[in-house]
């Protein structure tokens, strides 16, 4: 039997979501989560498929999807949210969720997308696949590398000497979550440790 964990702080779109799973799964367990807090103590039980608001109480919207992964690595993530802004969404790609899917977007939509992701595709709405290609191409001299709010901050704290552990008080994060977005940094930035990190990001002018 499926077991598929639904996280939203809104019942209605709960709701919704069961419905379509039902017609995808008819036999599965579905879990309901209202907060982040709730969603990473329930992706312990193992959901075959999570499908997560980005927005919910208990963490920013990063956080709490990088803690999702770091509770189930394998569990295919599918974001759904009603709003984010371009580079939020290709670090959510980056980061490996699944697909990520509009509130907007139309029933039948939402269950083509998630038969996509459970046969093993990744489902990108219109706009983020025409950022693909354009954000990829960002010259190493680009003077402001695409960075979300959150990286920008412990860049910021990296460049001071800070530890993952000094950052994550700081921040009021979890020492896993930096390191998740120390990872992310390296990878942006094409470098292979923090200093390196730090130096590329000054030399790109970058404040």
């Amino acid at each position: 039997m499926k077991l598929c964990l639904i996280c939203d702080d809104h019942a209605l779109i709960r709701e919704a979501l069961a419905a379509t799973i039902s017609r995808i799964w008819p036999d599965a367990d579905i879990i309901e989560a209202a907060d982040f807090p709730s969603a990473w103590q329930s992706a312990e039980d193992g959901p075959d498929l999570c499908l997560c608001d980005l927005a919910m109480p208990g963490s920013e919207p990063l956080e709490g999807i990088a803690k999702l992964r770091s509770v189930q690595p394998k569990m295919p993530i599918i974001v759904i949210s009603g709003s984010a802004d371009d580079h939020e969404m290709m670090a959510l790609v980056q980061s490996g969720v699944d697909g990520f899917i509009a509130k907007s977007s139309t029933g039948p939509i939402i269950e083509a997308a998630i038969r996509l992701v459970l046969a093993g595709g990744t489902y990108l709405p219109p706009r983020l696949s025409e950022l693909m290609p354009s954000i990829s191409r960002i010259p190493l001299s680009a003077p402001h590398p695409a960075l979300t709010r959150r990286q920008r901050q412990v860049l910021e704290q990296l460049a001071k000497g800070c530890s993952n552990k000094e950052i994550a008080a700081m921040l009021g994060i979890a020492p896993s979550t930096v390191k998740f977005h120390v990872d992310s940094l390296l990878e942006r930035l094409e470098v292979k440790n923090r200093l390196e990190a730090v130096a590329k990001a000054r030399s790109l002018n970058f404040g």
